[in-house]
């Protein structure tokens, strides 16, 4: 009876080890392929991205007369307003971080612990679209581990310019409107090219709730932080 206790106790060890290793090699494939494509894009542009590609199921199901909205442009053809604009109200340090703002993150922390959930990230710009590009809209203190390693190599593989351009062309807008000519489309009917600084403080204001924002383009909150936003613009560093 004890030898037999034995045995299945090393074969239940057996069976641990196996399941961990099996992780372990998931886990490094799943940062591997991660690295490679960020290391593709870094010459070719993302034609979608996770959170377009769970839009477009989702509108696919509920509202099937609506179509994911998106358009790439190259970087000098995005308003340098709105690119400010954006520095200004998501990340003014964008160009001269690594990527993380560590005072954020623990200021984020704190504010979760007070209220018990997660409701604040401290995401800068390179983390956003480290989430946009191959996380879900979970919140949850495991995907920001797996956030903040593909910001690592975002910034690793890219420069600022290139990481600006492709956040400028995927970030969400609205209820399946991606991008700054979708936006810009969507909004003001003219090009993300031709943008003005209002529009575009406006726009920059709205990224955080995008879909919440599309539905109350008459709030107070939205005029009054625009004009914030558009006081800050002319201080905003641009990445070359």
């Amino acid at each position: 009876m004890t030898k037999r206790k034995q045995r299945a106790g090393r074969g239940f060890a057996d069976w641990l080890l196996y399941a961990a290793a099996v992780c372990v090699v998931a886990w490094v494939a799943t940062q591997a392929y991660y690295f490679a494509q960020i290391a593709v894009w870094t010459v070719v542009d993302p034609r979608s991205t996770a959170f377009m590609r769970a839009d477009a199921w989702r509108l696919a199901q509920d509202r099937p007369d609506v179509a994911i909205a998106h358009e790439w442009v190259p970087y000098d053809r995005i308003s340098r307003n709105l690119k400010r604009a954006i520095i200004a109200s998501e990340d003014a340090n964008f160009v001269n971080n690594n990527g993380y703002e560590t005072e954020a993150i623990l200021q984020a922390w704190e504010k979760n612990k007070a209220r018990g959930k997660i409701v604040a990230g401290g995401s800068t710009i390179t983390q956003q679209l480290a989430r946009n590009l191959f996380l879900s809209r979970q919140k949850s203190y495991l995907r920001k581990g797996q956030e903040l390693i593909i910001t690592w190599m975002l910034e690793t593989l890219m420069d600022k310019k290139r990481i600006f351009e492709i956040y400028l062309n995927s970030v969400e807008w609205g209820n399946g409107v991606y991008g700054a000519q979708a936006a810009a489309r969507y909004y003001y009917r003219c090009s993300a090219a031709q943008l003005t600084a209002w529009q575009s403080a406006r726009l920059a204001v709205m990224l955080p709730r995008p879909k919440y924002f599309d539905q109350h383009r008459g709030s107070a909150y939205l005029a009054q932080r625009a004009g914030v936003i558009a006081r800050r613009m002319g201080a905003a560093e641009l990445p070359r």
